[in-house]
């Protein structure tokens, strides 16, 4: 089910008014907690199941193995077998449907024989990476002391499949969002509102952004070999603007929805393409997956407290896991090793925590537009289907036909569409999310409201799956 559905339009209220009916029904407040979990995992499931039911299978393993595994993490004396043993469980589902067939044909390709008879061929369930990376954050925090296992396997279900983040995150925490499955939860007129005004600014985003980029960019890439660099180097923009559309405004929408059942999830993007270096960026772009291989890996390692060679070893190797984990193609790869060598300097020479606040100014444009072309370039990297269609195309960029003018047809008001949505976010870069206008006049916050659903419906593009779905 698409957040910009009619079916999740028509999903979402009748779930918010069962499950707030039950929040206030005149029952103790120990039973009303259970049945607003488990109609929270009744509405996931059906969520999730929406694409194909078959994949609950999966999902309902993965949470029940998680489970256990907390609770006999701190039974028994043998904790570290236990958490072990799930994410070997965890991992070892994740590999064989996203993983397998890939290392198998590049084995056969290596050793030069056919291996098609030993190929699954089986559909990549959605988001199994995001709620997969969730369950094992769960067994490490319990292992670790971070936080305690639970008993009750309804609100830990919620947790796992909490429907707004379940195909494409935030990857939550165990310490942050469990404990909010456990208490009483009360609805908050203003917490509401203020979902409903980030959910509009991330559809915004998604449609009127992300999906208009997306017609050109589909139609370039499609025909690379025949496009001027100049037009190359537009699709290559616009599909940066296309991914943090689409991605970016999932989240909002996603962190909006749970705002309507009193539940607060972490921000997942702080205006990455305002970053004034490389560091920077990814400490602004989907927050919620950098920060998880930098607790769960990259400082189990040793982090930036041992010896230089570890150091650019720790630093590829969660760039590489953070290439591979968004898919078995070498391109991921490929794009994962150019952030680590971009990255590497910086943290070489102590420099990679230089810009940790929003105070970016105009003085620093220079810095934010090296910064975004770095960016462009790793993209171009990410979109294509082969190494050898990404440098075809950085090759196409660069030539004479680069100070051609670029087709440009049916486009205009995308131009204008971006130009809003960067306006926006460099104003409000300092708040928790673009559309935080509650200090405004009333008639000026309704005035906005009525203009992002005009443009909208004005210009919103044909409708296109979010691009982290399949990851």
């Amino acid at each position: 089910m698409l957040f910009n559905s009619i079916e999740f339009l028509l999903f979402l209220p009748v779930v918010f008014l069962i499950y707030w009916a039950i929040g206030y029904a005149r029952i103790n407040d120990s039973l009303k907690l259970r049945l607003q979990n488990a109609f929270v995992v009744v509405a996931s499931y059906v969520f999730y199941g929406w694409w194909d039911w078959r994949f609950l299978i999966l999902i309902a393993f993965t949470s029940f193995c998680s489970w256990g595994s907390g609770l006999l993490i701190e039974k028994s004396p043998n904790r570290k077998f236990w958490m072990v043993t799930n994410i070997i469980i965890n991992l070892g589902i994740l590999a064989t449907f996203k993983y397998y067939d890939f290392f198998v044909s590049e084995f056969g390709a290596l050793f030069g024989i056919s291996t098609e008879s030993l190929l699954l061929r089986i559909i990549l369930p959605v988001g199994i990476s995001f709620y997969t990376f969730q369950a094992l954050s769960y067994s490490i925090d319990v292992y670790r002391g971070n936080i305690k296992p639970t008993k009750d396997i309804i609100a830990f279900f919620a947790f796992i499949s909490f429907f707004p983040q379940l195909v494409a995150g935030p990857i939550e925490r165990a310490t942050n969002l469990l404990p909010q499955f456990l208490q009483k939860r009360t609805f908050s007129y203003e917490q509401g509102v203020d979902g409903m005004r980030q959910i509009l600014w991330g559809l915004f985003k998604k449609i009127v952004v992300a999906d208009n980029c997306a017609m050109y960019v589909d139609q370039v890439w499609a025909t690379y070999d025949t496009q001027s660099g100049s037009t190359l180097l537009l699709a290559a923009v616009l599909f940066t603007f296309q991914i943090y559309g689409d991605f970016s405004g999932y989240s909002d929408i996603a962190i909006g929805t749970a705002k309507l059942f009193g539940i607060k999830l972490m921000r997942n993007f702080n205006n990455p393409y305002f970053s004034r270096d490389i560091a920077e960026f990814w400490r602004r772009w989907h927050i919620s997956l950098t920060t998880w291989f930098r607790d769960y890996v990259y400082i189990p390692l040793g982090g930036s407290r041992v010896s230089k060679w570890k150091i650019v070893r720790n630093t590829f190797v969660i760039f590489l896991l953070s290439g591979f984990w968004h898919g078995a193609n070498w391109t991921f790869i490929a794009w994962g090793t150019f952030h680590a060598a971009l990255f590497l300097p910086l943290i070489l020479l102590g420099k990679n925590r230089k810009y940790t606040n929003n105070d970016a100014t105009w003085k620093d444009l220079p810095k934010m537009l090296l910064t975004f072309a770095f960016a462009v370039i790793g993209w171009i990297i990410f979109r294509a289907e082969t190494i050898g269609q990404a440098l075809d195309i950085m090759k196409g960029i660069c030539n004479n036909s680069l100070l051609s003018m670029p087709y440009h047809a049916d486009i205009n008001a995308l131009f204008l569409n971006l130009a809003l949505m960067i306006i926006v976010e460099w104003l409000q870069r300092s708040k928790q999310h673009s559309l935080d206008i509650a200090q405004l006049p009333t008639y000026m916050r309704y005035a906005i409201y009525l203009g992002l659903i005009f443009f909208i419906f004005a210009f919103g593009g044909n409708t296109v799956n979010f691009i982290y779905f399949q990851f």
